[in-house]
């Protein structure tokens, strides 16, 4: 058949231009009607024919692999609602069988084959249909396990799976006229699974067991793939085997300290009284990793039902000299027997964290009229180096999206905290006049710790307001860094010996008025940038290579008109 008679075929079948970029130029009316004859009905298209309008279409198709694939499934789909001969099941089968011979094609095939079988058959085939393409597959299996291996191993899993096959099958199929000779058959599976072992398709393994219903392996085989790391593979097998082997892995996991993944297993198969500890042990291991990351309010809603969980949340508050919130959860939740939050600050050994005056900071002064904007813009406006940061409510819900909240402008010894939602409300254009003054001038290098992303922030919160889209002479000094760990806290205390406190960072910034300590942690913030990158120019001053000396100077960025259009702009001073 000719190449573009092939072309044709596949663009009637609803693969247009910018899917696959198929040519249909050079098309006669005897041709057209062939062709729309071949898609529209089946019954005479031998499955050999259609592999090879399969592989055609698939070899002369431009676009991605992935997209390809995706469009070629619903194509093959749609084909088998065509009335292919005897069955839709049975003509899928017998691709199956044909796919080796396509060799480099044969796995991606295969697996778009099945695929669209396994969709086609939620909307239902005849039982005879079923039947002839089950007898059919489990040859196809049975000559794999002979050691005749035409297919991949996951291949051949997944055909015992859409075709439904069973050990009664297999066993049927090797004894058609003879006696049923069920170890002899398992015989022959087992001599596969060896060869799986071998390989470490766990995986592969386990689906084979469990659809063939063979329950001889025990817990050597568990601890085999938790060896292996296995982890999906163990708990597939562990939930066939039933509720003692799902024992027996929730214990290796608290034996191995994966309590994560014993809390999972314990949850998804409700085998709380069975293990209470280890269930205690994960509620407290995810609310230790929610206060690490500062989101104590998603921390305080998982642990509100549960009063043990709430004073171990005390307890990380405590630790963490989250003085504010150990006050807050006693008098919320009228937990008695906790030392007051001054008591436990004076009594708890707290890793020390960066104070205001090691920075030098002399006043903090929040900012939410227009008076102070003005006072503070034209500070701001007098110095050569300033730090960036902002706050905004943490977005609990998905899709929702909370407003910046409060920007930090800090020069050498003064931070500005801008209060953002009243100004925008009370003065937006002294706002966004006094902001451009700031945000547009190229004689003021702004500092920022992934600045960027608070500038999307900002324009997304601020739609109307023209200072937040384009900026003037933005370091990054995340990008000064190479592989930098541990955000702003971590580089902090890489460079100045002592990192930041981030307890607060996911606190409620739209309460009014903040808290003192909430007041700190957003002026460290914003201040700390300015001794780092004192810290930077200082030891590229102290070297005599010119590279090193303009490195810095190599990220100064610029935004103009859009977010989306960035310039390097070179200080060559």
């Amino acid at each position: 058949m000719k190449r573009y008679q092939v072309n044709f075929i596949f663009s009637t079948m609803g693969v247009d231009d910018k899917t696959l970029k198929l040519s249909t130029c050079g098309v006669t009316h005897q041709e057209w009607s062939i062709s729309l004859h071949a898609y529209s009905d089946l019954t005479n298209v031998s499955p050999v024919v259609f592999l090879y309008l399969l592989k055609e279409c698939y070899v002369y198709g431009t676009c991605k692999a992935t997209a390809k694939f995706f469009v070629l499934q619903h194509q093959v789909l749609k084909a088998l609602h065509n009335t292919p001969r005897p069955g839709p099941a049975v003509f899928v089968a017998r691709c199956l069988s044909l796919l080796p011979m396509l060799e480099s094609y044969c796995e991606g095939f295969s697996h778009l084959m099945i695929a669209a079988l396994r969709r086609f058959l939620k909307t239902g085939t005849t039982q005879e249909d079923l039947l002839e393409a089950k007898l059919l597959a489990t040859q196809l299996f049975i000559i794999a396990v002979r050691g005749n291996k035409l297919h991949d191993d996951r291949i051949l899993v997944k055909i015992l799976e859409v075709f439904n096959i069973k050990f009664t099958d297999i066993k049927e199929v090797m004894f058609p006229s003879e006696e049923k000779n069920d170890s002899f058959t398992k015989a022959y599976i087992e001599q596969y699974i060896s060869k799986l072992l071998e390989s470490q398709s766990y995986m592969a393994v386990v689906t084979l067991l469990e659809q063939l219903s063979i329950c001889q392996y025990r817990e050597p085989f568990l601890h085999t793939m938790l060896e292996s790391k296995e982890y999906k593979a163990a708990e597939k097998w562990a939930t066939f085997m039933g509720k003692q082997m799902l024992c027996v892995l929730i214990r290796e996991y608290v034996d191995r300290k994966l309590v994560k993944q014993a809390y999972e297993l314990i949850m998804k198969n409700n085998l709380r009284e069975e293990f209470p500890e280890v269930y205690q042990m994960g509620k407290e291991s995810s609310l230790k990793k929610l206060a690490e990351k500062g989101c104590w309010d998603i921390a305080e809603m998982k642990a509100k039902s549960d009063s043990k969980l709430l004073e171990y949340l005390v307890y990380l508050a405590m630790e963490a000299g989250y003085s504010e919130k150990v006050d807050e959860l006693c008098d919320r939740y009228s937990l008695k027997g906790f030392m007051k939050a001054k008591e436990a600050e004076a009594s708890l050994s707290r890793i020390r964290y960066l104070h205001r005056d090691e920075l030098a900071i002399d006043d903090i002064i929040w900012v939410d009229e227009s008076v102070g904007l003005h006072e503070a813009t034209c500070h701001i406006e007098g110095c050569k180096v300033i730090g960036l940061d902002c706050e905004w409510k943490p977005n609990y819900e998905r899709g929702s999206k909370n407003k910046v909240s409060i920007m930090q402008i800090a020069s050498e010894k003064i931070v500005f905290i801008i209060d953002l939602i009243k100004l925008s409300h009370d003065a937006p254009a002294a706002l966004d006049s006094c902001l451009i003054r700031i945000f547009h001038s190229p004689r003021i290098l702004k500092l920022g710790y992934n600045f960027q992303c608070d500038m999307k922030q900002l324009a997304q919160s601020y739609e109307d307001f023209d200072c937040f889209k384009h900026f003037e002479m933005l370091l990054d000094i995340q990008n000064i860094f190479k592989e930098p760990r541990g955000g702003l806290s971590g580089l902090t205390k890489e460079v100045l010996g002592v990192g930041l406190d981030k307890t607060r960072r996911n606190s409620n910034w739209e309460e009014r008025p903040l808290t003192r300590n909430q007041l700190e942690y957003a002026a460290l913030d914003a201040a700390v940038l300015i001794h780092i990158f004192r810290h930077v120019s200082n030891q590229s001053q102290s070297t005599t290579n010119d590279h090193t000396q303009m490195e810095w100077k190599s990220h100064i960025i610029s935004h103009g008109g859009n977010l989306g259009n960035t310039k390097n702009k070179v200080n060559s001073k």
